[in-house]
């Protein structure tokens, strides 16, 4: 791990940085269960090598929630590029390309090399690299479910409601947290036109919300529309 890597043990080694220098400094939020936070993590290590005068501070969010509230982090991976304390940069979920712009725009001219302007993304790769992922995803499965929280473990009543709909009727299904990507949380709500969570999702395509699901199954309509495959027998 490179030396300007630091994983922050108390609240005051950040603290004292911020205050007493005027650095630029990247904080790498991240939590060990969150599988999406590994790529991110090796992008971290390939970037503090890049920019070895910048302090990168690796930050276990739950661990330090009093850091993670006054930088709104809502879920990790998030990376927050600041100075003393203002915010000059930020890059919410899984954005490689956004994340390698953001940090070598404000980190090249300290650290004496070139931003490499050619490797930035324009807003509209941001969103067409958005669309992809979020295609994958809600294709990820014959039936998906984006919720609060885990199928086990659903983190809010409408959640919950849903999935006990769903095993209800012993349909099987994958489902994505939208509590662990902030990116994804955000980017769906446009790539469905659908404002609410939880969302379900058939081959692809957006059944609806919690009381569209209801009337749904009143009806008859949504067994109607689950694979055969997707009930278990």
């Amino acid at each position: 791990m490179s030396t300007n890597i630091i994983e922050l043990q108390k609240d005051s080694e950040l603290r004292s940085v911020l205050e007493e220098t005027n650095e630029i400094c990247v904080l790498y939020f991240w939590a060990d269960w969150a599988a999406q936070c590994t790529q991110v993590g090796e992008v971290i290590q390939d970037l503090a090598s890049k920019y070895a005068k910048t302090k990168f501070f690796k930050i276990e969010a739950e661990n330090f929630e009093h850091i993670s509230e006054g930088y709104e982090i809502m879920a990790v991976p998030t990376v927050i590029i600041t100075q003393k304390e203002k915010v000059i940069g930020r890059v919410d979920g899984v954005n490689i390309a956004k994340l390698v712009h953001e940090v070598g725009t404000t980190c090249a001219e300290a650290n004496g090399v070139s931003a490499q302007p050619a490797a930035s993304a324009t807003q509209a790769e941001f969103e067409q690299d958005l669309n992809t992922r979020l295609k994958g995803l809600v294709e990820r499965a014959p039936v998906m479910v984006f919720i609060k929280g885990t199928a086990a473990q659903p983190r809010c009543g409408f959640s919950k409601k849903l999935i006990g709909m769903l095993n209800e009727h012993s349909i099987k299904y994958g489902y994505f947290d939208i509590l662990t990507d902030e990116e994804v949380r955000q980017g769906l709500k446009e790539y469905s036109d659908w404002p609410t969570y939880p969302q379900l999702y058939i081959n692809g395509e957006l059944a609806g919300g919690l009381d569209i699901v209801k009337e749904m199954i009143e009806s008859g309509e949504l067994m109607e529309m689950i694979p055969k495959d997707s009930i278990a027998a």
